[in-house]
């Protein structure tokens, strides 16, 4: 692979907000591992391959809408792989940072320093995220007055946290990869007295359990309509339908995890 003028540093703004996007190469072995099982490490960079794709497509479409896709990458080396999966008009920035509060803070920090307005980090795991919430909070963030904007995740955490200045409070003495992240991240901003706006729950697709509810919301399973109820608007994510029904005929363990579904 050569290398692409869209791997720079930091990208300069030309849309008033960053839509961000904080993923992993999708390198077997690397990526997605708690999905191992019930897929196999190959099964599950393919299927984060789409989940890529596919929110990169839904960003791409609120384009008029005044926003800029960025894909904030790690590793470091991972950059030329996803410039093969990605739209050309997204720019591609590395992770800084050892932990994750790191990397929130570093990222939020770089582009809006470089003349966005506002930012929303977005996690990768999400690919039916509907259009209508990442329409709210980019509108939440364009009203007068510092906000932060939360859209809370069904296991306690947050899909999106958006930004129009780096309060590096907002990351600090957050117990990461727990039931209390949105918690405790609500107790940040208090401490600071900034304002929180709250985006519909939705969910992130890291275990076999969650897995099993986007085959339900994406109509792939004979009794999901429970989650089609629960998780109304989604965005269509046909990359990710097409491979997960393609799946879903060859990987009996995926089949079989705890439902019947079906093979269409």
């Amino acid at each position: 692979m050569q290398s692409d003028s869209r791997l720079t540093p930091t990208p300069i703004a030309s849309s008033r907000c960053a839509l961000a996007l904080m993923a992993k190469a999708p390198i077997a072995g690397a990526v997605k591992t708690r999905l191992t099982p019930p897929l196999a490490p190959e099964e599950a960079a393919a299927l984060s391959e789409c989940f890529l794709r596919d929110m990169a497509m839904n960003f791409a479409s609120l384009s008029a809408n005044g926003t800029g896709g960025v894909v904030l990458y790690t590793p470091a080396d991972g950059g030329l792989l996803l410039c093969d999966l990605l739209p050309d008009a997204f720019k591609l920035v590395a992770q800084r940072g050892e932990t994750l509060g790191e990397r929130l803070i570093n990222a939020a920090d770089e582009l809006l320093s470089t003349g966005f307005e506002s930012v929303c980090l977005i996690n990768s795991d999400s690919p039916t995220l509907p259009r209508e919430i990442l329409d709210t909070a980019v509108s939440k963030l364009a009203q007068d007055g510092d906000r932060v904007v939360l859209g809370p995740s069904q296991d306690g955490g947050y899909y999106l946290i958006g930004l129009k200045r780096p309060h590096r409070n907002l990351f600090e003495r957050i117990a990461w990869s727990t039931a209390d992240v949105l918690a405790h991240t609500i107790e940040r901003a208090a401490e600071i007295s900034l304002p929180v706006e709250t985006l519909p729950i939705w969910y992130d697709v890291d275990d076999a359990a969650t897995l099993r509810l986007l085959c339900d919301e994406l109509s792939l399973s004979s009794d999901g309509a429970d989650a089609r109820l629960r998780f109304r608007g989604g965005f269509a994510a046909p990359h990710t339908r097409k491979y997960l029904a393609r799946l879903l005929k060859e990987n009996n363990d995926l089949r079989t995890g705890g439902k019947s579904y079906s093979r269409d």
